[in-house]
């Protein structure tokens, strides 16, 4: 229990650092996509805005719901900066997304996901469709929609 609180304050700490520097990071490219996606997956549940602007190129997109289309690196950087706030502040830190199915075609991981989280009233799940290019993202679309959620 208390390596888990340490954890968290660190993570914490670490975010908040991040996000209020936003010096976006050098890119780091990984050999597959399915390495693309294990490490956008894992730097998500995990808050890691470094980790996950690590992927992003600068033509890099992130398709929503509604038509929304995020498009380059800042403005990325801006939509996980604000996901990766603790819940009371409008963020997300402490949801895991899990996957259940993927599919790979090409170079995009087509992913159908659950998410669960201490503050969520039950799990919730979507899919979504991951584009890499030369060991990056350079494209998501998602069913994600945080107003969906059902918070307890």
């Amino acid at each position: 229990m208390m390596k888990n609180l340490i954890a968290g304050a660190i993570l914490l700490l670490a975010t908040q650092v991040s996000a209020q520097s936003r010096e976006l990071p050098d890119l780091v490219t990984q050999p597959t996509p399915q390495a693309v996606i294990d490490e956008h997956l894992d730097a998500l549940n995990v808050c890691d805005w470094d980790r996950l602007m690590a992927q992003y190129p600068a033509d890099a997109e992130v398709h929503l719901d509604n038509g929304t289309v995020v498009v380059g690196r800042e403005a990325i950087g801006d939509l996980f900066a604000g996901f990766c706030q603790l819940p009371e502040d409008g963020g997300l830190i402490g949801i895991t997304f899990s996957t259940e199915r993927s599919f790979l075609v090409g170079n995009t991981l087509n992913v159908q996901w659950v998410a669960n989280a201490p503050f969520l009233a039950e799990p919730y799940r979507g899919s979504d469709a991951y584009v890499t290019r030369d060991g990056l993202m350079a494209a998501m679309v998602s069913t994600f929609r945080g107003s969906d959620l059902k918070m307890k």
